[in-house]
């Protein structure tokens, strides 16, 4: 197999991720996970020497496909890898056939920095960004813009569901995100309250400001604007701390799950179902915040957890959702990509709601930072254990 990591570029040209890597003996267990992670997508014709300058020299792109290469792996998928485009198609082990298309939304040199940026400027940027990539997949699809074969005319392409995988790479904030901006990007969700009496509840936004004067449309899976894309697959966890995770290697990690249960089935005097803010803490390096709320049938919330990637666990598959297009003209059989761990988001057009399924304990999102004193007393601080 290629070796990702032998330099083929001049030390200047590698991208400070990848130069990090090397560099620093710590990361030395992350690079057999991120090895490991390539298996048959560097053999692809003509495609291994590409892609492993790609990732040596932007990174982000590769490491998602790199990602998803293994999330199919772990799926039980089979890739052909003898076609060139998309970027992987897709055959299941009962013989579905489908096509996923991988982009990222990554930053610009010249983008404004996040210290000038408001918390809401920021969200809208990184949105139009979201949009703006689903776009150019959706015209290179339809073959706007003059590419000679379109994948719409690509024979194993035509008939069968066009995924598109996104993920946000485009400022320090990106993967904070969780799934709030793609919930506004493609069925036209505010970001949920987390008041008690509203927790969970999401305005509806039909459009948001480009400029002054210019505003998108949001909601893309609440029409058929976007009728050529069968589903997007989307994760703020696929990323390099998943490698780190996976590697072992000594990190604190800070996680946050999504927490559910019929009422009937929460035992009396249980205290992870208890209601309100608990702060617990577990261990020497384990603090765990539980926000509990309910409705009529459930109780539900969210832990946040701040611990040493030691007492972590997270899968390959955590953190990964599917958004189905309810006006698709392929639509993804729902069963697909059917584990535990994943997030299955769907729009009823006939109730005009979106129809959102985070199993209990879906991972919402994971940062990774040095274990020192430093970051742990920022962690804690910013998370309310520390007053």
């Amino acid at each position: 197999m290629i070796d990702l990591f032998e330099p083929r570029m001049p030390e200047d040209k590698l991208h400070e991720s990848f130069r990090l890597i090397r560099q620093d003996p710590a990361y030395a267990p992350v690079m057999p996970v991120i090895q490991g992670w390539a298996a048959g997508l560097l053999e692809r014709r003509r495609e291994g020497d590409k892609f492993v300058k790609e990732l040596q020299s932007t990174f982000n792109s590769a490491m998602w496909e790199l990602y998803l290469n293994r999330a199919l792996m772990e799926l039980g998928f089979e890739v052909d890898f003898s076609k060139s485009a998309p970027d992987f198609c897709v055959t299941t082990p009962g013989g579905y056939r489908f096509n996923i298309e991988a982009v990222i939304s990554d930053r610009s040199p010249s983008a404004p920095t996040i210290a000038g940026l408001s918390e809401q400027d920021f969200k809208i940027q990184s949105a139009l960004k979201l949009i703006g990539k689903l776009n150019d997949k959706v015209r290179l699809y339809r073959g706007d813009g003059g590419k000679k074969y379109p994948y719409g005319v690509l024979e194993h392409v035509r008939e069968a569901p066009f995924v598109v995988a996104i993920a946000p790479f485009d400022s320090d904030l990106s993967l904070t995100q969780n799934n709030e901006l793609i919930n506004l990007v493609l069925f036209g969700l505010g970001a949920p309250s987390h008041e008690a009496d509203t927790f969970g509840h999401q305005e509806r936004v039909a459009r948001i400001q480009k400029k002054p004067g210019t505003e998108i449309d949001v909601g893309i899976f609440t029409n058929d604007s976007f009728k050529e894309i069968s589903a997007v697959i989307f994760s703020t966890t696929g990323t390099f701390g998943k490698a780190v995770i996976e590697s072992g290697i000594d990190r604190l990690v800070r996680s946050s799950r999504y927490r559910v249960i019929d009422k009937d089935l929460a035992q009396a005097g249980d205290p992870s179902w208890s209601l309100g803010e608990q702060y617990l803490a577990q261990g020497k390096l384990d603090f765990l915040k539980r926000y509990r709320w309910e409705d009529e049938s459930l109780i539900y919330g969210m832990d946040v957890r701040i611990c040493s990637s030691r007492v972590h666990r997270e899968t390959h598959l955590d953190g990964l959702h599917i958004y189905y297009n309810p006006y698709a003209e392929h639509p993804l059989d729902p069963g697909t990509f059917w584990s535990a761990e994943i997030t299955h988001n769907s729009y009823d057009v006939a109730a005009d709601e979106p129809q959102q399924d985070h199993p209990d304990g879906a991972l919402v999102s994971r940062q990774v930072h040095a274990p020192n004193s430093l970051a742990l007393a920022h962690l804690l601080h910013s998370n309310g254990f520390i007053r």
